[in-house]
């Protein structure tokens, strides 16, 4: 089963948009909060190759992108 991976932050209404489309796509979300984490910073920037914006979006560790990748995945997927 797949499964999601999102670096988010208190209070970021992108972040909560975007683990309510995970949830509704049924995928399994682990949450990772960077709010005052430097390292999880750090880890985030890293293997999102460099990108800062929040959230940053991984299904099964693909790098999905930022919430705007996400909801252009979500039409992809979505039944016509």
């Amino acid at each position: 089963m797949k499964h999601a991976e999102i670096y988010t932050a208190r209070f970021c209404p992108y972040s909560t948009e975007a683990k309510a489309i995970l949830r509704a796509l049924n995928l399994p979300v682990k949450e990772i909060d960077i709010s005052g984490n430097w390292e999880a910073r750090d880890e985030m920037i890293s293997r999102a190759n460099g990108q800062t914006k929040l959230p940053q979006i991984f299904i099964d560790a693909n790098h999905i992108g930022s919430i705007d990748e996400l909801r252009e995945l979500k039409k992809t997927l979505a039944p016509h």
